[in-house]
């Protein structure tokens, strides 16, 4: 490779890198984070449940709950097992019977709604917000969508320069890189010492950062920002036919029938005999077509254990009346090019394929991306700080570098509190449940970050963080054993795996603080640059 073609490459993955430092490193640390939603939101509600937790629900029960508020007759109901938690996502429609007329609701996510399912009782999307949601949303910058998706857009924007740094600093680095990665100097130069850490931990992260930043673009601009402009232009705003060409397998359409049953029949005995016939598939859903007619059918979806089958999905559907198999698709059998290919990108980004060691490898590697970017920013401020740069070009570069540390270290103490917060503060809030945690969460962000900005120095901002992070980590698993009782001898011994998950994260989040602080020294030369971990 020529110098000036080496140099531009240098150059564009520094520009690139910098750009989108800040906003990638709280995309990788509430992503890593999110590796834990479902465990969050159990710990949060104290609502753990086990790992065929679906397969027991009694949606009879379910169904005559919803009966006592609406008339179900002609309508289709959806039950989502998405996350892997108490509460199913739950989707009524309009009854096809004309006659049936409901009250107008508010909002767009009026025939949304999540249902307990032990309890059977109904929340909205507000007041069933958790923090899981909250940092799975944070992850894509979804609560900054003021302008249609403008935080879609901002997130699918950083994926994609993330995919271009990578890739560019594998270019720069590449006629070195294996020599470098064995080449540590903790005596150097500050200077040698995070461009040697950032290249070690960026060659180990190297195929999970492509992973990401490639099923991230996927995810944020294939699947999510061009969804609507494709819809618009190319289909002139045909749902139908839009979402029949990226379909990929044939959905049966049940035509309505005036005609009501005499009985309706029991849904969980249809999920007995799915489970009869498919005895280690996992169930993921339930769909009721045409409740209560002679159409009525009941689609059952679910999926294989990730050690029997990566990819395979499949559904069930039988018709109501006389329990004939109307449609299936075998979850063990042949996967489609599409299918196979859709869900090998999400299975990749989310994680959830391996249990919980694939959750801790996806977790550390997460934390060690948000080192590299960090080392990539004190690199760039390092390689600046020099006599021949011009003062005023120092101070505001060590200016922003200052600001850059306080916003990125701090959302480790501020993430720990809002836990705390939400567990001894959080009981029955109702639609306020999502004011709250934002209340918290960002302005308790806002006010540390000025403060630390107030030091003017990189080693006390770090410094900080990890103390008040290891106090504020170590007040998790205390608040909820003062709260609920379930301490984590007591969450294992009842096999709470989840809340046990959770409080055992946060107290290694503070040993290793507090670890970290012991080993912290700083720097006197002058010019130097205080440690980060």
């Amino acid at each position: 490779m020529g110098q000036r073609l080496y140099n531009v490459f240098f150059h564009t993955h520094t520009i690139s890198g910098i750009v989108i430092s800040a906003l990638l490193y709280i995309i990788f640390f509430t992503g890593s984070i999110s590796f834990l939603r479902d465990e969050i939101n159990a710990w949060e509600r104290n609502e753990p449940i086990s790992s065929d937790y679906f397969s027991t629900i009694d949606f009879d029960q379910a169904l005559s709950e919803l009966q006592k508020g609406k008339d179900l007759y002609g309508r289709d109901l959806m039950f989502n097992h998405r996350y892997f938690e108490r509460r199913l996502g739950a989707t009524m429609t309009q009854s096809k019977d004309t006659t049936i007329q409901d009250a107008p609701q508010r909002g767009g996510r009026g025939n949304f709604f999540y249902m307990d399912m032990n309890t059977f009782k109904k929340e909205n999307y507000t007041s069933n917000y958790s923090l899981g949601e909250f940092f799975y949303r944070l992850h894509f910058f979804a609560q900054l969508n003021f302008y249609s998706r403008s935080g879609y857009y901002l997130s699918g924007f950083v994926a994609f320069f993330f995919l271009f740094a990578v890739i560019t600093g594998v270019i720069v680095h590449w006629k070195k890189i294996i020599q470098s990665f064995y080449v540590f100097r903790p005596k150097g130069k500050w200077k040698n010492i995070w461009t040697d850490a950032h290249v070690a931990l960026g060659m180990i992260g190297l195929p999970y950062q492509f992973m990401f930043a490639l099923t991230g673009c996927f995810l944020i601009i294939g699947y999510m920002v061009m969804f609507l402009p494709i819809q618009s232009f190319i289909y002139g705003d045909d749902v139908q036919a839009f979402t029949k060409d990226i379909e990929y397998e044939e959905n049966p359409t049940y035509e309505f029938t005036y005609q009501p049953l005499e009985s309706v029949p029991s849904i969980n005995d249809f999920v007995a005999e799915t489970l009869k016939k498919w005895p280690d598939i996992k169930l993921t859903a339930l769909d009721v077509i045409n409740y209560g007619d002679q159409s009525m059918h009941v689609k059952i979806y679910g999926a294989p254990d990730f050690d029997q089958k990566l990819l395979g999905t499949g559904h069930i559907t039988y018709r109501a009346r006389d329990g004939h198999l109307a449609h299936i698709k075998d979850p063990y059998g042949k996967v489609s090019y599409a299918e196979g290919s859709l869900n090998l990108l999400r299975r990749l980004h989310y994680g959830d394929f391996g249990g919980y060691g694939m959750k801790l490898i996806y977790l550390v590697l997460g934390f060690i991306t948000c080192f590299v970017i960090l080392s990539g920013v004190l690199i760039w401020l390092v390689a600046r700080d020099k006599k021949q740069v011009a003062p005023a070009k120092r101070i505001f570069n060590k200016w922003l570098v200052h600001i850059y540390m306080a916003a990125c270290l701090s959302l480790y103490p501020v993430t720990a509190a809002t836990f705390t917060a939400i567990k001894l503060f959080g009981d029955d809030l109702g639609d306020a449940r999502q004011h709250f945690i934002y209340s918290i969460f960002f302005y308790s962000w806002l006010g540390l970050s000025i403060l630390l900005i107030a030091l003017r120095n990189n080693y006390l901002i770090n410094k900080t963080c990890l103390i008040l992070g290891s106090i504020l980590a170590l007040s998790v698993p205390i608040a909820n054993g003062w709260v609920t009782g379930n301490w984590p001898w007591v969450a294992c011994d009842q096999g709470y795996t989840q809340i046990f998950v959770v409080d055992v994260f946060w107290m290694l989040m503070s040993l290793i603080s507090i670890a970290v602080v012991f080993k912290l020294k700083h720097n006197e030369r002058p010019g130097a640059q205080p440690a980060t971990p």
